[in-house]
């Protein structure tokens, strides 16, 4: 059967997110830069937060860890939403003419429940198009576990083939089809509008 609602990832699917962005104010050489987001502000490290830990408390053990970093660190949470430049070219465009066409909208994004509560505000033109979002951070639930798809189709009303996901990661679209989703890849607008008339969901 064919899908009946799109299900978005948000991260580098509807947003742009690169802590480059934020930290290249704050740093000036570009191998220091590098340094302090591979082996301080590390990808794992944040993930802490899409699993739901506290940034008070992840700030402080890295601050123990890193204490010459302890004012770079510290940014982080604050100024999250400067880590994200701005929506995906051509995504807004495409979010509104699927609302407008009337397909349902929905996300599930791994994302820091503190941090995501003041980018939702701040992006409500966007986000007010969806009828609800499971964020990771809140459920304390990741990515592709298969909990967190079961979680989110079960709080979107939607049995899974009714449901068309899209992400950046490979290893987050197999886990939405092992759960019985329908499941893309995440590339362009260009090529999503492709998949979403492949799928019948545009015209």
């Amino acid at each position: 059967m064919r899908p009946i609602a799109v299900v978005f990832d948000i991260g580098n699917v509807l947003y742009d997110w690169d802590p480059k962005v934020l930290y290249r104010r704050l740093i000036s050489d570009d191998e220091a830069l590098d340094v302090f987001l591979r082996d301080v502000c590390s990808k794992e490290w944040h993930f802490q937060h899409d699993a739901g830990r506290p940034f008070a408390e992840t700030s402080a053990e890295l601050s123990a860890r890193f204490p010459q970093h302890a004012e770079l660190i510290a940014q982080w949470g604050p100024r999250f939403s400067e880590q994200i430049p701005g929506p995906v070219p051509g995504m807004p465009e495409l979010v509104a003419e699927l609302d407008e066409a009337g397909v349902p909208l929905f996300a599930i994004t791994n994302f820091s429940d503190e941090f995501f509560a003041p980018f939702r505000t701040q992006e409500a033109a966007m986000f007010d198009r969806f009828r609800d979002i499971v964020v990771s951070g809140a459920e304390r639930l990741v990515k592709p576990d298969a909990a967190i798809y079961h979680l989110a189709l079960g709080r979107f009303g939607l049995a899974p083939h009714e449901a068309l996901f899209v992400d950046d990661r490979h290893d987050n679209v197999a886990g939405a089809k092992a759960v019985g989703m329908h499941a893309v890849p995440f590339t362009d607008a260009a090529s999503l509008r492709a998949d979403l008339t492949r799928f019948g969901l545009l015209g």
